[in-house]
């Protein structure tokens, strides 16, 4: 009887082990696919946005250690703009914060008017998780 019951008993500890494990790989690989954290700050016209990187090793040559908006005299660490702004979630807001990954498509696909409004010299290519 002793001997069923642990038998039982090892066979539900090893099952929940494998599925937690199972989550637990699911949740690192998406982590690896968006590793960087960023937080929108400013949302300037026609898209002359700025974020922050707030998580994640970058290389240091991709931002700007820091950046102040000439407009409002705020200071940014890590600021970015964006090069494919065509390619952001509509509902992103100012103080959102999102995963994201580098992307390497270079396309934009929807018409970007040219108005200006101060934005880091820096832009990536991203694409937000």
């Amino acid at each position: 009887m002793q001997l069923k019951i642990s038998f039982r008993l090892c066979f539900l500890l090893v099952s929940a082990l494998l599925v937690l494990s199972a989550f637990r790989c699911g949740k690192e690989k998406a982590i690896d696919e968006f590793p960087y954290k960023a937080r929108l700050e400013t949302t300037g016209i026609c898209f002359n946005y700025t974020f922050t990187l707030i998580e994640g090793d970058i290389d240091p040559s991709l931002v700007e250690a820091s950046w102040t908006n000439p407009q409002t005299n705020k200071t940014y660490i890590n600021a970015f703009g964006i090069a494919n702004p065509c390619n952001l979630p509509s509902n992103l807001k100012e103080g959102d914060e999102f995963y994201f990954s580098l992307s390497s498509h270079r396309t934009n696909s929807c018409a970007v008017c040219e108005a200006y409004y101060p934005s880091p010299g820096k832009k990536l290519y991203i694409t937000v998780k």
